[in-house]
C-alpha cells in the first residue's frame, strides 16, 4: 500500500509553525484521522489539519527493490549556469547562403499565457467538532480550473472533503466563496461553484493519450506559488495506485491513472495537467514521496459525468 507524504498548512506564519514535530500541547491531544480523505494519513496535530498535496509513495520502488535491484542516492552535483539560446531557424537565400534567424517565444510560454488565468487556488477550512476546547479547525490548499466561464471550476475530491468554508483566488486576485457542486470521492473529482460569470477558461482534451508527448502541470505547489508550472512527459496510462482512506484508514484504490514526470508538490492536487495545446488532460491527485518524477493525475474523461452532474444542482 502507498503511504502518503504529508505537507500540512500552519495555522500561523512562524517558523515554529512549520516545525514537523508535534508541541506538546499536540502530543497530549489524542490523535485520530481527520474527516475526508484528503490527506489519506492520520493527523500529526490538530494544528496541522490537511494536506492538499494527497503526494503519495509509489508502489513500483518496493517492487523494485523486492527484485533486486540496486538503489543508490546520486550525489547533488554542482551547478553550472549557461545561457540559454533560442532555437534557431535557418533559412537558404538565393545564391546559397544559409541566414539563421532566432525564434522568439515557443509553445510552452504560449500555453501558460493562455491557460494560467483560468487556473485557481483553492483555500479551505475544516471544523473538527469534540475538542477539548470545542471546535478545532483547520485549514488547507488546493487548485483547481475554470471549465465554465458561468463560475464552474474542477479540482480534487480530496481538496474539498469535508471543508466547512471554501474560498477561491482567482489569477487576478480576485476571491469568492465556493460552493461543492458535485463531488466523486471514487474519482477523486469534485466540481466548486462560485458566483461570477465572464470567467477565463480551459479546454478539455478528447484526443488520445500518447507515452512521451509533452504536458505541464499548472497549480499553487505548497499554497505559497500560485500560477507556477512545471513541465514533463506522459510516463504511463491506467495505472492504479493503494491509499490509506483519512477517515477510516482502510486501504482505498485510485484506478485508471495518468502517470507523469511533471513534478508534483502538494498544493498541486486539483489542478490542470495540460498537453502541448494547453488542453486539460487530467487533474493532479498525486505523486511519490519515495522517488522523484512520479505523480498521478485522474485522465479528464473521468470527470465527465461529475460535471454533468454538477449542472443539475
Amino acid at each position: 500500500m502507498i503511504s502518503p507524504f504529508v505537507q500540512p498548512v500552519p495555522t500561523a506564519p512562524t517558523p515554529a509553525s512549520r516545525d514537523p514535530e508535534p508541541s506538546p500541547e499536540s502530543e497530549s491531544m489524542p490523535e485520530r484521522p481527520g474527516p475526508g480523505p484528503d490527506h489519506l494519513a492520520p493527523i500529526p496535530s490538530r494544528r496541522r489539519r490537511r494536506d492538499i498535496g494527497l503526494v503519495f509513495a509509489a508502489s513500483m520502488l518496493s517492487a523494485a527493490l523486492a527484485s533486486g535491484a540496486t538503489v543508490a542516492l546520486v550525489p547533488r552535483p554542482t551547478a553550472t549556469v549557461a545561457a540559454v539560446a533560442p532555437s534557431p531557424t535557418a533559412t537558404p537565400t538565393n545564391n546559397g547562403i544559409v541566414t539563421v534567424a532566432a525564434t522568439t517565444g515557443s509553445s510552452v510560454t504560449s500555453v501558460v499565457a493562455s491557460d494560467s488565468p483560468a487556473v485557481v487556488t483553492i483555500q479551505t477550512t475544516i471544523s473538527e467538532p469534540g475538542s477539548r476546547s470545542g471546535n478545532a479547525t483547520g485549514t488547507g490548499i488546493g487548485s483547481g480550473f475554470i471549465y465554465d466561464s458561468s463560475g464552474y471550476i474542477l479540482t480534487a475530491a480530496h481538496v474539498v472533503e469535508g471543508a466547512s468554508k471554501i474560498t477561491v483566488t482567482l489569477a487576478d486576485g480576485r476571491t469568492f466563496a465556493g460552493t461543492v457542486a458535485s463531488s466523486n470521492s471514487t474519482l477523486d473529482v469534485a466540481v466548486v461553484k462560485i458566483a461570477a460569470t465572464g470567467l477565463p477558461t480551459l479546454a478539455l482534451s478528447t484526443g488520445k493519450l500518447q507515452l512521451g508527448e509533452t504536458v505541464m502541470a499548472i497549480g499553487d505547489p505548497l499554497g505559497e506559488f500560485p500560477g507556477s508550472v512545471t513541465i514533463g512527459v506522459v510516463s504511463g496510462t491506467e495505472r492504479s495506485i493503494t491509499v490509506a482512506d483519512d477517515l477510516t484508514g482502510q486501504p482505498h484504490d485510485l484506478t485508471g491513472l495518468v502517470q507523469t514526470d511533471a513534478a508534483i508538490n502538494p498544493g498541486n492536487s486539483g489542478g490542470p495537467l495540460v498537453d502541448s495545446s494547453g488542453a486539460v488532460i487530467g487533474i493532479i491527485n498525486a505523486a511519490s514521496s519515495s522517488a522523484q518524477g512520479i505523480g498521478f493525475a485522474v485522465p479528464i474523461s473521468a470527470a465527465a459525468e461529475v460535471m454533468a452532474s454538477a449542472k443539475t444542482i
